[in-house]
């Protein structure tokens, strides 16, 4: 009932910069937050980032901070990923992600996401 489609992937070199978005469809009214996973070459798919819908409530790993900031544009239906001083060890596909959970105080689980986004590649070159 909620569709995601992510964009703003690309190839860019190590300490570059790159904006993802994704766009939510559908039952976007029954989602409490949006976020982003993001999967390495031979790695499991690991949390970046998340925010709620309702007062911007943003929490990050760890890996990240500093770095990227997550954002959203409650009238858009969208959220962004803002990523700056880009690493190598940054490449991956991106996903973008939606709970339906009030629950949610700290990182989106795997398991605990109820929409995913088919992916955007990132690839930081070094």
């Amino acid at each position: 009932q909620v569709q995601l489609v992510e964009s703003g992937g690309g190839l860019v070199q190590a300490g570059g910069s790159l904006r993802l978005s994704c766009v939510a469809s559908g039952r976007t009214f029954s989602t409490y937050a949006m976020g982003w996973f993001r999967q390495a070459p031979g790695k499991e798919r690991e949390f970046v980032a998340r925010i709620r819908w309702s007062g911007g409530s943003a929490y990050y790993t760890d890996s990240v901070k500093g770095r990227f900031t997550i954002s959203r544009d409650n009238a858009k239906n969208t959220v962004y990923l803002q990523m700056n001083s880009l690493k190598p060890e940054d490449t991956a596909v991106y996903y973008c992600a939606a709970v339906l959970s009030t629950a949610l105080a700290g990182p989106m689980t795997y398991s605990g996401v109820d929409f995913w986004g088919k992916g955007t590649l990132v690839t930081v070159s070094s």
